[in-house]
């Protein structure tokens, strides 16, 4: 089967086609013949070498979320599932192929009416943004300010804050036509990427989302309102400085609140329930997966381009 391996880390152009064989399942898992594959800003920072601490080595095929239909299961895994059209994710990698192979605990059933393209761009960052404004214990006529909104886990927690009650949901972003997209996605306050450019927009808010991350964390921690709280879902930008945490005690009769959240602590059940929720959601027109472009898959250096460009609204969809 074809495959999009990374070759030498860095530059999009270390990513090539290659041939590998088509995996066969082990207990537990399934193998989906994909029919989409999400390309995500974690493809990307791994794919940068940004993570290479964390002992990802060349040879790594990147992807983690892929859609198609089951063609083979391992032993423990019912057969049943064997024909159905599903959404899964592969891990920190293995979904740039024409053959998945994924845990069936982490395999979800997509609604008929639901397409692949529209599930790999919600799986995952659909949940995100739902669990970070859950740990955020966002309550209704809360502000929330979404930094880095022009991403697909952006766009959903715009979505999800509005259907939340927040009183305003102010989005970050790099120009003023992703901000009208973003408007019409339920922001009513569009600011620049420093936070600044509108006037009207809250000078403080209870909750912020943070997909960026970078220097300019500390200057965010600032704009938390008394009892605010901040949730990292990202860092597309880098590691904040290593003294940022700083700016919460140097504010420290505001109990304000950092934190962060990672998919992998939440329990399988709960998430798998989040997911068929919004992809009903989805097939309802009730949350909207934004598609930024569909690529042939061995257009996947071109995928990372745009992303390393700062172009991509919503998310590139890859097809085999």
């Amino acid at each position: 089967m074809r495959a999009v391996t990374i070759q030498e880390f860095g530059d999009p152009s270390g990513m090539v086609v290659s041939d590998l064989p088509v995996p066969v399942p082990e207990p537990g898992q399934v193998v989906i013949e994909t029919e989409a594959i999400g390309v995500g800003g974690v493809d990307a920072v791994i794919r940068r070498g940004t993570l290479d601490g964390w002992g990802f080595t060349t040879g790594l095929v990147p992807g983690s979320e892929v859609a198609g239909t089951v063609t083979a299961v391992g032993a423990g895994v019912d057969g049943s599932w064997v024909g159905c059209r599903v959404w899964a994710f592969t891990g920190t990698g293995g979904g740039y192929v024409e053959h998945a192979v994924a845990r069936v605990d982490d395999v979800v059933a997509l609604p008929d009416d639901l397409s692949a393209t529209d599930a790999v761009t919600l799986g995952s960052s659909g949940p995100v943004a739902h669990f970070a404004l859950a740990h955020a214990h966002l309550a209704p006529g809360e502000s929330v300010l979404v930094r880095g909104a022009a991403g697909s886990i952006g766009i959903a927690a715009v979505e999800l804050a509005v259907r939340g009650g927040a009183s305003a949901v102010a989005v970050t972003t790099s120009s003023a036509e992703r901000g009208d997209r973003l408007r019409g996605l339920g922001a009513t306050h569009v600011l620049d990427r420093s936070g600044a450019g509108d006037p009207e927009a809250p000078a403080a808010y209870d909750v912020i989302v943070d997909i960026v991350g970078g220097a300019g964390t500390p200057e965010f921690i600032d704009r938390l309102a008394p009892n605010g709280r901040m949730i990292v879902v990202g860092a597309i930008a880098g590691m904040p400085p290593a003294d940022f945490g700083g700016r919460l005690l140097g504010a420290f009769q505001q109990s304000r609140t950092f934190g962060t959240l990672s998919l992998d602590s939440v329990p399988a059940p709960a998430l798998a329930a989040v997911r068929a929720e919004q992809f009903a959601a989805a097939a309802r027109g009730e949350l909207h997966a934004v598609v930024h472009d569909v690529l042939p898959l061995d257009q996947a250096a071109e995928a990372h381009r745009q992303m390393d460009a700062g172009t991509v609204f919503g998310r590139i969809v890859l097809v085999p």
